[in-house]
C-alpha cells in the first residue's frame, strides 16, 4: 500500500510541474478545432509597455510574440502600425482569454487604425501570417497565468 501512495504522490507531482511547465509567464498557449500552439512572449502590462509594443525591430522569431495586458476589458483597443518594422497578426482577446477578432498580416508602418472592439483585455501580437496558416479564429482559447478568474483555458486545467 505504501508503494501505492508513493507512485501515485509522484505522478501527481509529475502533472503538477507539467501544469506549472504549462503555464509560464514567459508564454501562452492557444488552443482551437485547429489543434495547439505555443508562443515564446514578451509581456506589456502598462502603459508605457504597451505604447512602445513591437516597434522598431527588424524581425521576431516564428514562435515568439507579444502580449499585451490591460487591467481590465476596454470600451475600445485599436492598435496601428506606425513605426512597427515586421507585419503582425494583432489577436483581440476578452476577459476569458477567447479570440474576438484578428487583424491579419497588419502593414508595417501604416497609421490605420485595426479595432478590436469592444471588452478586449488581451492582444497578442505574432507575426503576419501565422494565424491563418496555423487557424488561429475567433473562439480560439490562449491560457496565460495573467488571465484572471473565468479564464476559458485555466492555467490550472
Amino acid at each position: 500500500m505504501r508503494r501505492v501512495k508513493r507512485l501515485a504522490l509522484t505522478l501527481g507531482l509529475g502533472l503538477l510541474a507539467q501544469t506549472a511547465a504549462a503555464c509560464d509567464p514567459a508564454q501562452v498557449d492557444l488552443r482551437g478545432d485547429w489543434g495547439q500552439a505555443r508562443f515564446r512572449v514578451e509581456i506589456a502590462d502598462d502603459a508605457a509597455e504597451r505604447a512602445q509594443g513591437l516597434m522598431y525591430r527588424d524581425s521576431m522569431p516564428k514562435g515568439a510574440g507579444m502580449l499585451f495586458i490591460y487591467e481590465r476589458p476596454q470600451v475600445a483597443v485599436a492598435f496601428w502600425m506606425k513605426n512597427t518594422l515586421i507585419p503582425l497578426d494583432i489577436i483581440y482577446l476578452d476577459e476569458t482569454g477567447t479570440v474576438r477578432h484578428i487583424a491579419h498580416e497588419a502593414r508595417p508602418k501604416d497609421e490605420t487604425p485595426l479595432p478590436g472592439g469592444s471588452g478586449i483585455q488581451y492582444v497578442l501580437e505574432i507575426n503576419g501570417g501565422l494565424a491563418r496558416s496555423l487557424g488561429i479564429a475567433e473562439g480560439t482559447e490562449l491560457r496565460h497565468p495573467g488571465i484572471g478568474p473565468g479564464a476559458a483555458w485555466p492555467c490550472d486545467g
